[in-house]
């Protein structure tokens, strides 16, 4: 039996939010837009744990609350825009830049001590965005939306928690629990 699928992530706060809003909102009727994503699911993916067994579920938990607890204090901004697949884009999103390195320091911690508590996770370097829509399989996407959001670069924000979420299939985002990260 499976508590669902999990991942680990930094959301922004309000203003920053509001500020990401409002450049989509620019483009949201424009030809070829994505299916966007709702501004409360904006986050900053640090690690994706897939279907995680209830059996390894608390041991999970208590292995990555000491890595948020160990982390330094982290400043993130908005930092324009892009897409992920070159020939046939299908994630639009808004860049990160700031703290990142110590933001990938997080990332592969906490992919570490989730590896140890015997849960997989994916293998990748960690590539900072908020993802900001999805163009479905057979939709054509328009590169000038990407072009549109470029020159966008938000309010700065103190990372104040790192998330666990779990992501059920067709519904919102469901928070687990949280831990608080230390303030600068």
């Amino acid at each position: 039996m499976s508590v669902g699928r999990l991942f680990v992530a930094v959301s922004p706060p309000a203003p920053v939010v509001t500020a990401l809003t409002r450049a989509v909102d620019a483009v949201r009727d424009a030809p070829g837009a994505p299916r966007w994503v709702s501004p409360e699911s904006f986050h900053v993916t640090l690690a994706f744990l897939g279907d995680v067994p209830r059996a390894r579920f608390a041991g999970l938990i208590g292995a990555l609350g000491p890595v948020v607890d160990g982390a330094s204090p982290m400043t993130l901004q908005l930092d324009g825009a892009g897409r992920f697949g070159r020939r046939r884009p299908r994630v639009l999103w808004a860049g990160v830049a700031g703290d990142v390195d110590a933001l990938s320091v997080v990332a592969d911690r906490l992919a570490a001590a989730a590896r140890h508590a015997g849960v997989p996770v994916e293998d990748r370097p960690l590539v900072p965005h908020l993802t900001l829509g999805r163009w479905p399989g057979t939709a054509q996407a328009d590169p000038q939306l990407t072009d549109a959001l470029v020159g966008e670069h938000g309010p700065a924000w103190a990372v104040s928690e790192v998330v666990l979420w779990r992501s059920p299939l067709g519904r919102p985002y469901e928070r687990v629990t949280s831990w608080a990260t230390h303030q600068a």
